[in-house]
């Protein structure tokens, strides 16, 4: 055990602010590598699932870089290296070293500072979720470039340690370095936005091939008539499930009345749905919601089309935020009537359906959690959590993933 007087931290060459660096750096590394992980395993990390806001950006194409490079991966070598850095700005390391050392330090500064401004504001403007690991990280990194800079400045313009051009010279360089940096962020921002990821993130196949439902007694997108009929497990709180809703008529209208979707509500809420470990939020209205549109496709089924798009669609001039509880119900009773709708509210079939739905969920769920997310495309006894970015992708899923004849 190592005596409390000869702890590193309290040793001349390691005062207060090294100590602080070298913890944050290693912190950062502890949660890049983490994240990483996660991104290699699959499953959900602990605290987060269910598509609450963490899931959200966590298997958005914003965590990868083409869908292959996890950006995590990234960051757990930008602290690492800064880790190892942090270990040669001491007295005991000779001064062309220490100035690499710096040097190297005020680069990966820059880097982290930059990289977190930018999953910021993806996570803020573009994700609309905030995932507490990301951001613990991104704060982690904006502490470090702060400390780094103050540091430099510091070391560098100690008294009598230079003439006064030598410390203009090296504050020029202290700036300068983390300008690099920052513009090694700004290429990692442009090659996101620029390299389109594969659009399929999750897949597997069910160890039940539970029977189709029967298309002509449950919610449709498409006609009943149509020799692919691919169950969609969805949530209307779901960002995700609203930007998949978006491409469904498309890929309909291209299979040309061979292709049909059974709209099945899985609601990400342990109050109805067993297979939701924590309750999240953002989902606490959702097993509510589910059972009003149900009554609204029990009361008048031309009238659930109008009901679920609504549902989907963003106010003109707005970004799509889900509806409220006491919005959607007031839409209800607006396209159906206030007496159907309380009839069919009330309606004994609305639980069995909604338990099937939600069977289906349980039955793809994979044993390290894969797959306990919306939305979810299932064909048989195959599965898949898409991510497509238009409806060729879409097609291309269900084709691919699902085993759906192309059209």
């Amino acid at each position: 055990m190592v005596p409390f007087k000869e702890m590193p931290c309290l040793r001349p060459s390691w005062p207060w602010w090294r100590c602080v660096l070298t913890g944050l750096s290693s912190l950062g590394l502890a949660l890049s590598v983490y994240l990483s992980w996660h991104y290699l395993i699959g499953g959900s990390v602990i605290g987060c699932g269910g598509n609450g806001p963490c899931e959200q950006v966590l298997t958005s194409h914003w965590s990868a870089i083409a869908g292959v490079l996890p950006v995590s991966g990234l960051a757990a070598g930008t602290y690492l290296a800064m880790l190892v850095a942090s270990l040669f700005i001491g007295p005991a390391t000779s001064a062309p070293d220490r100035r690499l050392a710096w040097g190297a330090m005020l680069v990966l500064a820059g880097a982290a500072a930059g990289s977190a401004a930018w999953f910021v504001v993806l996570q803020k403007w573009v994700i609309g979720a905030f995932c507490p690991y990301c951001m613990a990280a991104h704060i982690t990194g904006l502490l470090l470039a702060a400390l780094v800079m103050w540091r430099a400045f510091m070391e560098f313009d100690a008294p009598n340690s230079s003439t006064d051009a030598v410390i203009v010279t090296h504050r020029r360089v202290i700036v300068l370095l983390p300008a690099t940096g920052l513009a090694l962020a700004g290429v990692l921002a442009a090659s996101q936005i620029a390299w389109t990821p594969p659009p399929v993130y999750r897949a597997g196949e069910s160890q039940s091939n539970r029977p189709a439902f029967d298309p002509h007694a449950v919610p449709l997108l498409g006609s009943p008539d149509a020799p692919y009929v691919v169950t969609l497990l969805f949530d209307y709180r779901c960002p995700h499930c609203q930007e998949l809703h978006s491409m469904l008529d498309e890929a309909i209208r291209r299979y040309d009345g061979k292709l049909a979707f059974a709209l099945c509500s899985a609601p990400l809420n342990n109050d109805c749905n067993p297979y939701i470990s924590r309750e999240v939020e953002q989902f606490k209205d959702s097993c509510e919601e589910a059972k009003i549109s149900l009554a609204v496709w029990l009361a008048n089924r031309l009238a659930f089309a109008a009901f679920d798009q609504w549902m989907f669609s963003p106010d003109p001039g707005q970004s799509w935020h889900a509806r409220s509880l006491d919005a959607a119900r007031a839409k209800a009773v607006e396209l159906v009537g206030h007496a159907k709708f309380d009839a069919a509210r009330s309606d004994p079939w609305i639980d069995p359906f909604m338990h099937a739905s939600i069977q289906i969920f349980g039955d793809t769920i994979n044993p390290d959690q894969s797959g306990s997310a919306v939305p979810k495309l299932v064909f048989g006894s195959r599965w898949v959590t898409p991510q497509p970015h238009d409806a060729n992708d879409l097609v291309l899923i269900l084709h691919d993933s699902l085993g759906v004849p192309l059209p």
